[in-house]
């Protein structure tokens, strides 16, 4: 039997979506098809690490996962792709700022 990585303690859809139709975003990783994208063999790339395009549309997956159609502009292809496969080119998040703190330096001084 073969182990097959789920994210079965994540369920997504109890919040809103992470991204917006229209919203611009960047694929993550390589998206290769796993035979539910017509036309292509099994395998064949759909959207390289880097590439972006738009959502197009908004779904969900086993009642747990939002799916965002996400058009490439390159090849065209509209892919079906997870939260974790995407990253807003429109809204990056930005990373914490580092913590500051208040002490003067007779703060320091023992």
């Amino acid at each position: 039997m073969t182990n097959i990585s789920r994210d079965s303690s994540v369920v997504e859809i109890n919040d809103p979506p992470t991204f917006s139709y229209g919203e611009r975003v960047r694929s993550r990783r390589t998206i290769r098809n796993d035979g539910t994208f017509p036309g292509k063999d099994i395998g064949e790339i759909l959207a390289k690490k880097g590439e972006e395009g738009y959502v197009t549309s908004i779904g969900t997956f086993l009642q747990q996962f939002y799916i965002y159609g996400v058009e490439f502009m390159e090849t065209g292809y509209r892919v079906g792709m997870k939260r974790k496969e995407l990253e807003s080119v429109d809204n990056p998040i930005e990373p914490p700022k580092p913590k500051t703190t208040n002490k003067t330096k007779s703060e320091d001084v023992t």
